[in-house]
């Protein structure tokens, strides 16, 4: 009986994992708020009512989509900002964003569509996420000697200016993808460029 239910276990997940795809893809060209439960269904071959085993809505479906698009990345943010010399900090960063684009560029234009985008529930989930990824920023930079004697807040304040400067990274990377090389090269320089001038303006911030 326990192997029946295993097997039916692991027969729900692989239905769910391809519910995601299937909306991932089919998002490549429209938002959430258009997207149909039915065409995500007929992309995977099931009928809608099966897509009411695994989601409450699109919403929800979205919602998970953050939840797989983002939560996968917590240690590789700490990594871009745990303590080290500055410049290799963010060169890193820019490798390691490039990176990721890269590997996962469905998942990256869908988080860039949809953070302003018309669904609540899904905003509200990237929000949650990128502050929860200010807050691990936070406790890395808080490591780090030159944040001696920094404000709480003031620490707070540079790691949501960090996450936001790393999404505007993705979002150029991203633009870049099936550019020549010497536009990623521009791209690379540009993204270092202004990360080191939040840097330095953090050398400077009196308070």
């Amino acid at each position: 009986m326990s192997h029946t239910l295993g097997i039916r276990q692991v027969q729900k997940q692989k239905t769910r994992q391809a519910l995601l795809d299937a909306a991932l893809g089919l998002l490549e060209e429209q938002s959430l708020s258009s997207l149909g439960l039915r065409e995500v269904t007929r992309a995977v071959g099931v009928a809608p009512t099966a897509f009411y085993r695994h989601f409450r809505s699109t919403a929800d479906l979205g919602v998970a989509l953050v939840e797989e698009a983002l939560g996968s990345l917590h240690p590789m943010i700490r990594q871009t900002v745990s303590p080290a010399d500055s410049d290799q900090r963010i060169e890193r960063a820019v490798q390691l964003i490039a990176h990721h684009v890269d590997a996962y560029p469905a998942h990256v234009r869908f988080l860039a569509r949809e953070r302003h985008g018309g669904v609540q529930p899904v905003r509200e989930a990237i929000r949650e996420q990128l502050a929860r990824f200010a807050e691990e920023v936070k406790t890395e930079l808080a490591k780090d000697p030159e944040s001696r004697g920094w404000r709480e807040d003031d620490l707070l304040m540079l790691a949501h200016l960090y996450v936001d400067q790393m999404l505007v990274t993705s979002s150029l990377f991203l633009e870049a993808q099936e550019a020549p090389a010497e536009e990623r090269e521009r791209v690379t320089q540009l993204a270092t460029r202004q990360m080191r001038l939040i840097s330095v303006g953090r050398r400077n911030w009196l308070g």
